[in-house]
């Protein structure tokens, strides 16, 4: 998603590209058409573009409300005792892959606190008592 933009009130005064303390903005002129560019790496996201938009073209209020995108969305692996989320999915092919064996999928209270007989109890499909963890 883009978070700078410019309506259909756009003339290409160029008023935004001269005016960018950042150099953020860019323009080319090709045979019968005029460009104008963004650099989001280069945007001090000062808004003075916005400002001195003498057409009201610039749509920047959405960098200005600083809302949260979605990047990436990945699946959970969970503990097999308590279902608290502990890595990714991919996390997990990574560490498989580097060590060379599969990992056990515990969330540290887990890891090393349970005694033998516990999870002999869990692996045999027998309850544990809530708090059984000595």
């Amino acid at each position: 998603m883009t978070f700078f933009s410019v309506n259909e009130k756009c003339n290409g005064c160029l008023a935004c590209v001269q005016n960018c303390p950042a150099s953020a903005l860019n323009y080319t002129d090709r045979e019968n058409s005029r460009r104008i560019y963004h650099n989001m790496s280069l945007c001090a996201r000062c808004g003075n573009c916005w400002r001195i938009c003498p057409q009201g073209a610039i749509e920047f209020q959405q960098m200005l409300r600083g809302r949260w995108d979605e990047v990436a969305a990945m699946e959970l692996v969970r503990c097999g005792v308590c279902n608290e989320p502990i890595y990714t999915a991919g996390a997990e092919k990574t560490l498989t892959k580097k060590i060379g064996r599969s990992v056990a999928a515990l969330c540290p209270r887990h890891k090393n606190t349970a005694p033998i007989g516990t999870w002999k109890r869990v692996a045999a499909g027998r309850s544990v008592p809530a708090g059984d963890g000595k």
